[in-house]
């Protein structure tokens, strides 16, 4: 099943896809996906993001395979919907985005063994965790400015609840600006996998229900600026749209 968490008529919504697109709120009523605003699918516990999770992608910023995964944690302030806009501050020289499968923790996880970490799992969702690499101290410190800024990434639009998929390790990820391919990628090229997250995580810290995971992102990040639209779609997840804009749209230009 897809879930979605939507306002619409001056309240927030569970709903699920109707077809057609369409929507069905927990209530019955059917509503077009147009009429409402989606909001991230959970409101997660705790964040966790990687960096440098993908080989290509270490590469393509001069980084070479880490010793152990490259983990912080996100505020969720950051979290923004789907069709929502993300601000590029006016000092920004280079904003990249960075689709990710997120994974979503079902119930409370204590040093869980690698070969039951999939029964920790609620299910998944895209998120489009955009960096500014101006506000970078290292890559090993990522800044806070760089991965905590308001609205900085979005989420959705669906949780996918893992019964519907299987085999989070083989899947597509893409990314378009402005309908031009930009970023393609596979979950099976990640570093640290789904299982050997949770195992790692769990080792030393206890999780809960409702605790996202953001998995990193392949190579083929690229610059965007206010007035473009970035497409996030991953395999069997969803297909995540964001609006950059500008200062002036938050009132500060």
């Amino acid at each position: 099943m897809k879930i979605a968490r939507v306002a619409w008529s001056g309240a927030i919504h569970e709903a699920t896809d109707a077809g057609g697109g369409a929507l069905r709120l927990a209530d019955g009523r059917v509503v077009h996906e147009d009429a409402v605003v989606w909001l991230p699918p959970l409101r997660p516990r705790t964040i966790f993001a990687l960096g440098l999770n993908y080989a290509d992608h270490a590469r393509e910023l001069a980084f070479g395979a880490q010793a152990e995964p490259l983990v912080f944690l996100k505020g969720p302030n950051a979290l923004v919907g789907h069709r929502a806009q993300t601000r590029r501050p006016a000092d920004a020289t280079f904003m990249h985005y960075e689709c990710e499968l997120a994974v979503v923790i079902g119930r409370r996880a204590r040093r869980v063994r690698r070969s039951e970490a999939y029964d920790y799992v609620a299910g998944y969702t895209v998120a489009n965790d955009y960096a500014i690499r101006d506000y970078l101290e290292n890559w090993y410190r990522p800044n806070l400015r760089v991965k905590n800024r308001d609205g900085c990434t979005a989420l959705g639009p669906w949780l996918v609840e893992r019964a519907d998929l299987p085999d989070p390790m083989r899947l597509a990820l893409r990314t378009t600006v402005n309908g031009k391919l930009t970023q393609q990628g596979n979950t099976r090229d990640m570093i640290a996998d789904v299982p050997f997250l949770i195992e790692y995580l769990s080792g030393f810290m206890t999780l809960d229900a409702g605790d996202l995971i953001l998995t990193g992102t392949p190579a083929g990040v690229a610059d965007v600026r206010p007035g473009d639209e970035v497409v996030t779609e991953i395999e069997g997840v969803g297909r995540l749209v964001n609006y950059i804009v500008g200062d002036d749209v938050f009132g500060r230009g």
